[in-house]
């Protein structure tokens, strides 16, 4: 027997688009709301307490900063693929986002002024990197959970495992899931769902995202029948400390830090001769790429070659004041002090641009289900997203959601259910993955997935590298159906929440893959050495794949193009 338990609303992510939504609908209804607010971790442990440099508004425009300025470098840094009426509704959205904060508590950094701190980031004509120290995520989460303390009005579902998203007849059912703690199924209801569960960066191996990421809501949502929408476009961070991958924030190199190779030139004089390090992350990564492979990096026998990042200039205090963490993270992690030494790193798998298909509102094509944050596509990032505006989506589309779901509850709806077939055939896949049988290993097959995305999808691909990668992705998933789950004890089986991850993973990965291979350009964050121009005739549109029987089925939609025409990206 299933258990059941109904809400008004489902969250489904506890990081800051959930938070934030949750803040919302708990503030617009007064607190007359059920939400119940699922997350697979401890709440506090959602990926979001790792954002670390800051969250892009602007706010101070004496100096000549301009919210049109803004969308101009969100719109330019994205390669032209960001819809632009997206871009125009963030940057006006995102300045009262922060003041909200502040209202709220948050120990925003300050300037000598007196005024909330900003610092430059890539991409950006003027610094708007909003900052708490280097811990910025972290301080926005326990802010918007403070804040939704003073609401009784929510449930929370820590260590529930979501199987699947149960789609009725065209409408929302349900979610269905494991209560890791005590091993029982459950069917959770509701009149509406926000998908808030984040990207999918834990597919690759060299990483900046928790082990956790698997992008489990976007995968959950393709095989209920919902749309991806640009999934080839995953950003890499060109700070990725050696070996670990732990993010090197860009604040390092908005606090003035330099990018050396090693023979210790500034490199980027080379690929960005204004903007230098703070040049967008896609050339960034590109360029120091350029460099190791060129022969210019140090080499390591495990073939994770680096360059350096050298704060060592900035001296010790501004390091303590304005990078903390770095520092202690460097110490903790490498026994190096970056106050005395650069830093060892390389690009890093950082960013899942593409997401689930939704509109400017966050709705998707399932009516009353939204998404929010790094597990959607509201098409705000386009092909190449820049720092700083991350959590700055998050908090704009959580709280737009949060707002179109308050609305939404307010007219009469019935509760839909799914019907116990749906249940029990969502329940029997569970079943299914603890019977297998076989020789394969599932932390083998998760390893040969992330090195396989390492190798093949990487800063750099080629159309005969990405087909390669998409055999041995197809490989896995048939491995997949031989490699038994050992721990067959009902509580805590990290075993099946480990297969049930890797299934996710690998249609995540083939969807990347099929994108990546059918978009025979360069544009962003995918560089293709065989198609090394944009190719904006053919491929200025968005792609979207689709779940069949098969391979993925790629479809298109137009770029909205409301304010300004691609151009060449100079920096």
């Amino acid at each position: 027997m299933v258990d059941r338990v109904n809400h008004d609303v489902l969250i489904l992510g506890a990081g800051l688009a959930g938070l934030r939504a949750a803040v919302e609908i708990s503030r617009q209804l007064k607190g007359k709301v059920d939400i119940g607010i699922v997350s697979k971790v401890q709440l506090m442990r959602a990926h979001s307490v790792c954002a670390e440099g800051g969250t892009a508004a602007v706010l101070h425009t004496e100096e000549g900063d301009s919210r049109d300025l803004h969308a101009w470098d969100t719109v330019k840094g994205s390669d032209f693929l960001a819809d632009q009426d997206v871009v125009h509704r963030f940057v006006n959205t995102i300045p009262d986002e922060i003041l909200q904060l502040d209202h709220w508590g948050i120990p925003w950094t300050r300037d000598e002024h007196g005024r909330i701190a900003q610092r430059a980031f890539g991409g950006h004509s003027y610094p708007r990197a909003t900052l708490a120290a280097d811990k910025t995520g972290f301080f926005e989460m326990q802010t918007l959970y403070d804040t939704l303390q003073r609401y009784q009005c929510f449930k929370r579902y820590d260590e529930l495992f979501i199987t699947d998203m149960l789609v009725e007849d065209g409408q929302f059912a349900g979610l269905l899931g494991i209560h890791a703690p005590s091993g029982e199924t459950v069917h959770l209801c509701a009149k509406a769902l926000l998908i808030a569960t984040g990207g999918g960066g834990a597919l690759y191996g060299f990483t900046t995202y928790s082990q956790s990421v698997t992008g489990d809501g976007m995968a959950m949502a393709y095989r209920a029948g919902l749309p991806l929408e640009d999934m080839e476009f995953l950003q890499f961070h060109p700070t990725g400390l050696i070996p670990s991958g732990i993010l090197m924030t860009e604040a390092c190199r908005g606090e003035g830090g330099y990018l050396r190779n090693a023979k210790g030139e500034r490199f980027m004089e080379r690929y960005a001769p204004k903007l230098l390090e703070l040049a967008p992350r896609d050339m960034v990564s590109r360029a120091e790429m350029t460099e190791i492979i060129e022969g210019r990096g140090f080499s390591r026998s495990d073939g994770l070659d680096f360059l350096h990042l050298d704060l060592t200039h900035l001296g010790a205090d501004k390091i303590n004041r304005r990078l903390p963490l770095i520092r202690e993270v460097c110490i903790k992690f490498i026994d190096l002090d970056p106050i005395t030494k650069p830093i060892p790193i390389r690009p890093v798998a950082h960013y899942s641009m593409g997401g689930i298909e939704c509109d400017i509102n966050g709705l998707t094509r399932v009516p009353n289900v939204w998404v929010a944050g790094e597990a959607s596509c509201v098409s705000l990032h386009g092909a190449n997203r820049l720092g700083s505006n991350s959590t700055a989506e998050c908090l704009v589309w959580g709280g737009i959601a949060g707002s179109e779901i308050a609305k939404a509850l307010v007219r009469p709806k019935a509760l839909a259910q799914a019907s116990d077939a749906k249940v029990k055939q969502a329940s029997q896949h569970i079943a299914d993955v603890l019977a297998r049988e076989g020789k394969e290993n599932l932390y083998q097959l998760r390893w040969e997935l992330r090195s396989t995305m390492d190798k093949n999808l990487g800063v750099f691909r080629t159309g005969a590298d990405i087909q390669k990668g998409l055999t041995k992705i197809r490989e896995i998933r048939d491995r997949c159906r031989r490699a038994p789950v050992p721990d067959k004890a009902k509580i805590y089986n990290s075993n099946l929440f480990h297969a049930l991850e890797l299934e996710n993973l690998v249609d995540l990965a083939e969807v990347t893959a099929v994108g990546a291979l059918a978009r025979e350009e360069s544009r962003g964050g995918h560089a293709r050495r065989d198609f090394a121009t944009r190719d904006d005739v053919k491929f200025l549109k968005h792609t979207l794949a689709w779940r069949t029987d098969g391979a993925p089925r790629l479809d298109h939609k137009p770029v909205t193009i409301t304010t300004w025409k691609p151009v060449e990206r100079k920096y």
